[in-house]
């Protein structure tokens, strides 16, 4: 998962583009990126390892001169770390300088890709993403908007992506709607965001989400529709947005995350009730179900768990290594809560496993008389190939093992989750909602991994 944000026609792009990217932290820690297009159409990029607030000082932000502006936040996954995979991606062609930012995870990139080759493109980096570049610069079609859609509409799987050239920012989302893109308006000028947390901080007053499928042109002040891509039966958006990556106090898929979060724990509280003293959560994705739960059931919320909010999200951190070493420093008990009580504790979801064993320690080793686990949404069984990281069904627990094989493995006295009829009856206004981690129903072909391939991923 990748977070992006472009800026069309306002002074200091650039800077408002790290602002927003600022906001976007939380969906990628690996490395941030900028690039800036000034006033003859040139573009000037900055991409740096790490967080945002690490590489882009005020001699950098200097660099960057221009109305419009691309920013982009990572991890990786296939693609392979290193900034030579970091984005934006920059390419000056036969119809000037063109950047590129990406979310999400092309399905038939690879044999696009292959096909490239044999007809003579040179790769630069081991992303998709760049696959798309390729198609755009190849393309016969007479203007840039043709080019665009054109190569869009080759392509298969999850993609929010948004291209500048010249005095033009593109911004498109796949068929299907997988990842999120919100359009919003600053003064004479528009700002694009994959959450609305983003055009918060900016001060962008949201107009509307892109609709599955919409390109649009912005220029001069004006945002155009130029056509709707094809292919989806139809609109599958990701329900593991409201689930765990967004953040609670943005808007996806028109729906308050906060809210979505809050319906999912009092479903769970309806569907796995148990006898406790106090309910917390796994902070902070967590947050909101755990309050929903305690609402619904009555059980006291409390603080059970401080995290150290200078430590990097566990779940998409790219080696498992750096999983297990983070568990330990991110998260301390409070005793005074836990010791001698009866404590449900309530999760967004549970992937690999890692980081609840030793939480559930922690909270054993703070006295906990009883430890209730309780998960917000249903078993994660299957990998996804639209742009998250469950790339094998080895690395999922609720694939390898059942609920009481994970129960023992957590040490906890129960282990419930949220039933998949349950999750999608708290939010069933805003779907239908692709759930394919958890059903195994995938949307989008999967083309590349039907011809026995890798798939490959950007982010």
């Amino acid at each position: 998962m990748c977070g992006i944000v472009g800026v069309a026609g306002i002074d200091k792009a650039a800077e408002l583009a790290y602002l927003g990217l600022y906001a976007l932290q939380h969906r990628g820690q690996e490395a941030a990126g900028i690039s800036a297009v000034d006033e003859s159409g040139r573009i000037h990029l900055q991409r740096e390892h790490g967080l945002v607030v690490e590489g882009f000082s005020d001699s950098v932000m200097a660099t960057l001169p221009g109305r419009n502006a691309l920013g982009h936040v990572r991890y990786s996954t296939a693609g392979g770390p290193g900034l030579v995979n970091a984005q934006p991606m920059l390419v000056r062609y036969h119809q000037g300088d063109l950047a590129l930012v990406h979310n999400g995870n092309i399905t038939n990139a690879v044999g696009l890709r292959s096909s490239l080759v044999r007809e003579g493109a040179l790769f630069q980096t081991t992303v998709d993403s760049e696959v798309i570049v390729h198609l755009i610069a190849r393309s016969r079609a007479p203007a840039v908007e043709e080019q665009i859609i054109e190569a869009l509409s080759q392509l298969t799987g999850a993609f929010s992506v948004m291209i500048t050239v010249g005095d033009a920012l593109y911004a498109a989302r796949d068929p299907w709607g997988f990842r999120p893109l919100t359009l919003g308006r600053l003064n004479d000028g528009h700002v694009i965001a994959s959450e609305t947390c983003a055009l918060d901080l900016i001060g962008a007053t949201i107009e509307r989400d892109l609709q599955p499928g919409e390109v649009i042109r912005i220029r001069n002040g004006a945002a155009e529709e130029l056509t709707r891509l094809t292919g989806a039966e139809r609109p599958a958006p990701c329900i593991f947005e409201l689930v765990y990556f967004a953040r609670p106090d943005s808007r996806v898929w028109g729906v308050s995350v906060d809210r979505a979060r809050r319906a999912f724990g009092r479903q769970l509280a309806r569907e796995q009730p148990v006898d406790a003293d106090c309910v917390f959560s796994v902070p902070d994705s967590s947050n909101s179900a755990a309050l929903g739960f305690a609402e619904e059931s009555g059980i006291a919320y409390e603080l059970g768990l401080i995290r150290n909010h200078y430590v990097g999200r566990t779940f998409i951190h790219p080696t498992q290594k750096g999983r297990d070493f983070r568990v330990r420093i991110k998260y301390n008990a409070v005793r005074e809560v836990i010791n001698g009580k009866r404590v449900i504790v309530v999760d967004d979801s549970l992937v690999r496993g890692t980081t609840s064993r030793g939480l559930i320690a922690l909270i054993r080793e703070a006295g906990a008389r009883e430890v209730h686990f309780r998960v917000s949404s249903p078993p994660v069984t299957n990998p996804c190939y639209y742009g998250i990281d469950m790339p094998t069904r080895e690395e999922l627990i609720g694939a390898q093992k059942t609920v009481e094989e994970i129960r023992e493995h957590l040490n906890v006295d129960s282990l419930g989750y949220l039933s998949l009829e349950g999750m999608h009856s708290a939010v069933a206004s805003h779907g239908p909602f692709c759930d394919a981690c958890f059903s195994g129903n995938y949307s989008a072909p999967l083309v590349d991994l039907e011809m026995g391939r890798r798939v490959s991923s950007h982010c």
